[in-house]
This record gives C-alpha cells, structure tokens and sequence, in this order.
C-alpha cells in the first residue's frame, strides 16, 4: 500500500551559505510535494520540525508506513579558523546528491535507484547523483519500514544551495515521480483542490488504493458524502475522504 513517513530535516543549526538553513528548506521542499503526493493517490505523514530525527524514527515505527523517506541536504566545510566567527564554516567545494539506504534492504535499494533516475534529469551534474549503502545512519538503520535518505546537494556550496532554493517544484516532482514509480501508481499532477458529492444508486463509493476496480478498498464513502478532488487520470479521480487518499471512479462524483 502506498502510505509514506516523510521525514525532512530538523537540522535548523547547519546554515545554507545563502539563506536559512537545512531545516528550512528541506521543510520547503516536503510543503512543495504534498500537493504531488495527494494527486498523485499517496498517503502520507509528515514529521514534527520541532523535534528531532529519533522522535521521527518512533513516530515511523509506531505506524504502518510502507516506506520511510528522509531529506536532508549535505555540507562539506571544515571549521573556520583565524579571526573568521566562532562557528563558522568555510565553503565547500563538493556538489552532488547521495541517496543512502540499507545494505540489506532491497526496497530501500530500488528507491534509492528509482530517486538516483529521476534526480539526474533535474540536477546540473547528473553524473554526481548516486545511491550508497550505508550501516550508520538512523534514519536508514532503525526504521521499521524499508528506508532512504536523500542528501540533495550540498548546503555549503553556493551553487547546489542555489539550485534547492530556486528549484524546489521540480525537485519536488522528481522526488514524487519516483515515489510513485515505487508504488506503481501513476504520477499526477497536482490541481486545484475541488470538491465533489458521491451520487450512487444508494450503496456507498469504494476508494481504492489504486485507480483500477480491483485494487484493494481503503474504506468506503456514503452516498452524499463531500470529498475533496486532488487529480484525475482517466475514469477516476484521486479522492480524499476521511483523512485518507485514494481513487475512486469518475462516475459517481458530481462537481
């Protein structure tokens, strides 16, 4: 089932050379993808930016997410030294993108593989986004659900800064495009939110995980009921009802 932790940075203490900091934009970056994610018939929920990546990691396992997807962007600086600040960093000279899953994990594997493909037709150096394996990050390590972390470029360098901060719509779409290659559902794009009534016969509209009648059915939607319209692809629409997003056909709802 398509149901998504999505976990961007907390980190508000690492600086972009440009403007605010790591937390604030990958926070920019997740905003810019919801509106993909409901279209596209993801369910989702995001983490607290008031806390931190181990109440992320309880919070992921406490459900029964399918995947947990974490962003991040990178820095490779050293300390400053001499007379420049306290705390201060010099700038990197490092650009690329690292998609880090888990040795063992062949779902963390194939979306790191799935994001790898679609970032390189979005970021300058293509040959710079890459998949790693890696032992030593939470967030990959702990989580219940099969995991990525994304570090998408590097904060210290003013170009891949540049890049987050300009490019955040179709960074966003490339991320969800892959989410959905992942789930095998079709990749939308988002619209304007309308609402819609169930008109049936009667008996109640099925909302299904995926647009096809014999995909599984979340739940079930009275007749009259007002649901909310996020995309369309061909004879459904994608529906969200009682806090939970699915397809459901085109017929039975009357704009």
């Amino acid at each position: 089932m398509p149901f998504l932790y999505l976990s961007p940075s907390t980190q508000e203490f690492n600086p972009y050379i440009t403007s605010e900091n790591e937390e604030y934009w990958m926070n920019q970056l997740a905003d810019t993808m919801e509106p993909y994610l409901r279209a596209s018939g993801v369910n989702f929920t995001r983490n607290d930016p008031n806390t931190n990546a181990a109440t992320a990691i309880r919070e992921s396992n406490s459900g029964a997410y399918d995947f947990h997807l974490a962003l991040h962007s990178n820095a490779s600086g050293a300390p400053a030294t001499g007379s420049a600040p306290l705390g201060a960093y010099v700038p990197g000279n490092t650009r690329g993108i690292d998609i880090y899953y888990y040795p063992t994990s062949q779902q963390g594997l194939k979306m790191a593989e799935l994001l790898v493909a679609s970032l390189q037709t979005v970021y300058p150096l293509p040959d710079r986004v890459r998949a790693l394996a890696t032992t030593s990050i939470g967030e990959v390590r702990r989580t219940n659900a099969p995991a990525v972390l994304a570090e998408l470029g590097y904060h210290d360098n003013e170009a891949d800064a540049l890049w987050i901060e300009n490019n955040l719509d179709g960074i966003a779409a490339a991320i969800v495009r892959a989410v959905t290659e992942y789930f095998g559902l079709p990749f939308l794009p988002p619209s304007p939110v309308r609402s819609a009534t169930v008109r049936t016969s009667g008996s109640p509209l099925n909302l299904r995980a995926y647009p096809d009648t014999d995909a599984a059915i979340y739940l079930t939607i009275p007749n009259g009921a007002m649901v909310e319209l996020y995309g369309e692809t061909d004879d459904w629409y994608t529906v969200g009802y009682d806090g939970t997003t699915g397809f459901a056909a085109k017929t039975y709802l009357v704009t």
